[in-house]
This record gives C-alpha cells, structure tokens and sequence, in this order.
C-alpha cells in the first residue's frame, strides 16, 4: 500500500525513509522540463528548500504564466478535482496547496515504479 503524508514535510519524511527521496526529485525534474520550465533541483537539495523552491516556482506560475502552470498540472497528471477544490481566494496559500498535490503525485509515481 502506497505510505502517503497528509502534507510535504510528512511526504518528503517518507520518500527519504524509503530511500526514494532522490528519485522523487528526479522524477520532478523530469516533469519540469517536460512542461518547459526553467527550473532543476539538485537531487541532494534538502526537503524543506524543495518544498519552498516548488512553492516559489507554483506561485510565480499561477500569477505570471497561468498558461505553463495548467500544462505542467497536465504533464504531472495531477487530478483536475483536486485542484478544483482548493480555495483561491488566497494564490500564497493555494499554491503551497498545489505544490503539496504535485509532490504527492510525483511521489505515487516514483513508489509505483519502484515497487514494479
């Protein structure tokens, strides 16, 4: 059964005790470029400046390229009901929530194709 955290601190723990901390940053990595974004973590880069340096690149999106930032939800295959149900009032917050979605499926992903 796939470990999952109810949030990114949570989820990044259990991607590094599983040892699957790196592929999962690979995996994002990999997305990102696929959406054509400017943007690579070092795959030692820590938890906490990951999940802060996916939520600065979220915001910017959301709030420059809203265009890039619906392809890169369509490339990460995060689901569109999710994201529905996130209140927008508040972009900061909102898109701290999409960075947790899209964290979380990266890492559903990275487990399932360890686990084949």
């Amino acid at each position: 059964m796939l470990p999952k955290g109810e949030n990114t601190t949570e989820l990044l723990t259990i991607a590094n005790d599983e040892q699957l901390y790196d592929k999962l940053v690979q995996q994002l990595n990999k997305d990102l470029l696929y959406a054509n974004i400017d943007e690579n973590f070092a795959v030692n880069i820590s938890p906490e400046k990951l999940k802060r340096g996916l939520h600065e690149i979220i915001y910017r999106l959301i709030n420059e390229k809203f265009a890039e930032y619906l392809n890169l939800l369509y490339i990460i295959d995060v689901p569109e009901k999710q994201v529905k149900a996130l209140d927008g009032s508040d972009v900061l917050e909102m898109s701290e929530q999409v960075a947790f979605l899209i964290l979380r499926r990266e890492w559903q992903k990275v487990w399932f194709k360890n686990r084949l």
